[in-house]
């Protein structure tokens, strides 16, 4: 297990302050904001431990209100909304300097016999195990860049093996545009069998690649073009059971942008092609360029 695995293991963690109520940290290195995967994973593990380990999560709503500042704790209120005979429902709120900066409402589910039917097809894409790691790729696309040399050597939790083009490969090839990303993910390392851990990490790593589908149809990209994005709310739903150490394809696509706002909607399949999550997402996009 990387270190930096290890660490997000530990960040998920959460402090017990009080009933109900927990506090949770971001990563030692300074960004801008905190990362929206890891304040909508951190809300969903509050959730989850009010709740009893026969229901699992199947549902979550979340919304993105305010950035988040990594140099302080977040704490997160769990209000038990229901508990039914078959349901649990739970809000969370997460806040910091007195002020919400996120809220997920949660829906748990015992595990129920019923029909079932799957009329997602799995794409055919190359298998992982043919595709370089995205750091490497990032490695190739910018040559001696000191600075993305350093950053592509920096152990990620998620080991990330794209399919389409990346953001950076399109904004230099228009030819490469479009509105579909299909990326492999898993996290290399054998983690506990805890069906919670497994679902909260595939919510962690959900919010990778969201924003990166809708900027992919414009030719944009990080660090290359003056904009400004980020997750406005986030939903998904939960299948069937899988793992997040095992491969799992996210097929992504952004069927509409406009009014400075994004659309982009995904689909996580085992590599059995069985259909485990769906996603959805509306994101911020703001550029000086349009």
């Amino acid at each position: 297990m990387n270190q930096a695995l290890k660490e997000l293991l530990d960040l998920l963690d959460l402090e017990p302050i009080e009933l109900d109520i927990f506090r949770g940290r971001s990563p030692a290195e300074r960004h801008q904001r905190v990362f929206g995967g890891q304040v909508a994973a951190q809300a969903l593990v509050a959730a989850g431990r009010t709740v009893p380990g026969d229901r699992l999560v199947h549902s979550l709503h979340a919304y993105f209100l305010r950035p988040g500042d990594p140099t302080v704790p977040i704490v997160y209120n769990v209000d038990r909304i229901r508990d039914g005979r078959s349901f649990t429902t739970r809000r969370i709120t997460a806040i910091q300097h007195g002020r919400a900066i996120f809220t997920m409402s949660a829906s748990f589910h015992v595990s129920e016999q019923g029909v079932h039917h799957q009329a997602a097809q799995m794409p055919d894409v190359p298998a992982p195990e043919t595709l370089p790691p995205s750091q490497q790729r990032m490695r190739e696309l910018f040559g001696d860049d000191p600075v993305v040399q350093a950053a592509a050597a920096v152990p990620r939790p998620v080991d990330t093996r794209y399919v389409t083009p990346l953001t950076w490969e399109a904004h230099r090839d228009p030819e490469l545009r479009g509105s579909r990303t299909r990326v492999w993910f898993r996290y290399d390392a054998e983690l506990p069998d805890d069906p919670l851990l497994h679902v909260v990490l595939a919510a962690y790593a959900s919010d990778y690649t969201l924003v990166d589908t809708v900027l992919l149809a414009h030719g944009l990209a990080w660090g290359t073009t003056d904009i400004m994005g980020a997750s406005l709310d986030h939903a998904m739903w939960f299948h069937g059971p899988f793992r997040a150490d095992d491969w799992l394809l996210y097929d992504q696509e952004s069927p509409w942008s406009g009014g400075a706002r994004g659309i982009a909607r995904g689909q996580m399949f085992t590599p059995a092609g069985d259909l485990v999550v769906s996603v959805v997402q509306e994101c911020l996009i703001r550029t000086k360029n349009v």
